[in-house]
């Protein structure tokens, strides 16, 4: 199986889950820009948004050995990569991408073969929370202050929010122990420890440990000696439920696929919508600063800005072949006045 893709600078820009919860708002942003091209498995459901903005649609299921072929000049993935086929295909083409959906330990993997592969296009891999904002606004912060020396991140999860199947794949993360660095030096550390209480926009929240990419990304692009994420829930009962499971190994015990439904169950119960809200503390020796990113039209929307946003970046004549991160890009500021005209309030303290 050989997918055929093939790079014009006059082609459309290919969204791979471009009807999708995340897809179809990265679609509307990009639509008054560039033409597009939405790819999918079910091209039936994607028919009324390509009307819409004026777009193609075309049949991509990752699953289906079946070639996909087409022409594009950016490639955006808004899903599951398993087995890198989206990977593989734009960087053998030579065709800009931006990587928005891999946990951490799967980000890790892909800049691996990304670099064996010798890409000559940039190689976006925007997967830290919602889609690289947290890492922009990170960086803008740790540059502020000439620089961090340890980021904490508390994350406000809406469960009233819109939200896709792959929006809650972390889930499936919360049994295994992974690597932070702490104080300069790689320690371990187990999802949903170290719980404490945060004010996120005036909310008081209960947040634990999560593995997020952002973790890796800003020691590696900023030299951060200490970074950590946490995520806690609008509603209480859902973050005591997820607690109290992580206290009884369920995240454990039930890793295999029998257990999955009921783990997504615990969170994937998507509602009409709600917003999305994170705080960022920044420490170095020179000071601190604080921000609260706060989208009213919740985290759907966000991560595909920071779709968006990695769009811009990869096509920038700026931009060079190989691996990058959100946080790498070369003009923070003008990337954080962006997320701020696109309606997200970004409060520094």
């Amino acid at each position: 199986m050989t997918d055929h893709l093939q790079y014009s600078p006059n082609g459309p820009i290919l969204i791979v889950g471009g009807y999708g919860t995340v897809g179809s708002e990265l679609a509307r942003l990009c639509a008054p820009t560039w033409p597009l091209l939405l790819a999918g498995r079910n091209p039936s459901k994607g028919q009324t948004l390509a009307a819409e903005l004026g777009a193609n649609v075309s049949r991509w299921d990752l699953n289906d050995p079946e070639p996909f072929s087409a022409t594009a000049r950016a490639i955006v993935s808004t899903v599951n990569d398993p087995e890198d086929r989206i990977l593989r295909a734009a960087v053998r083409a030579g065709i800009p991408y931006v990587d928005l959906t891999r946990w951490t330990s799967r980000m890790l993997r892909a800049a691996a073969l990304a670099n064996l592969l010798q890409p000559t296009a940039p190689v976006l891999l925007s997967s830290g929370w919602m889609g690289g904002i947290v890492n922009i606004v990170a960086a803008s912060l740790s540059q502020e202050i000439g620089g961090a020396q340890s980021v904490e991140i508390a994350i406000r999860y809406d469960v009233n929010d819109r939200a896709g199947a792959d929006s809650v794949d972390f889930i499936d993360r919360l049994g295994q122990d992974y690597e932070v660095r702490r104080d300069g030096m790689l320690a371990t550390v187990s999802p949903l420890s170290d719980a404490i209480w945060v004010d996120i926009g005036g909310h008081r929240t209960k947040v634990a440990r999560l593995d997020t990419p952002e973790q890796l990304t800003l020691p590696l692009a900023l030299g951060v000696e200490s970074v950590a994420t946490r995520i806690g829930f609008s509603s209480n009962a859902s973050t005591s439920a997820l607690l109290a499971a992580k206290a009884l190994g369920f995240f454990r015990w039930g890793r295999g696929e029998r257990w999955t439904g009921l783990r997504r169950s615990l969170l994937h119960s998507p509602g009409q919508g709600g917003s999305a809200i994170i705080r960022i503390d920044v420490h170095g020796a020179k000071g601190s600063r604080s921000a609260v990113i706060t989208d009213p039209a919740g985290q759907a929307h966000l991560t595909a800005l920071g779709g968006y946003l990695g769009l811009r970046q990869v096509l920038s004549t700026d931009s060079t072949a190989g691996v990058m991160f959100p946080e790498s890009q070369p003009d923070i500021a003008a990337a954080l006045a962006e997320i701020q005209s696109n309606k997200v309030m970004v409060g520094i303290e």
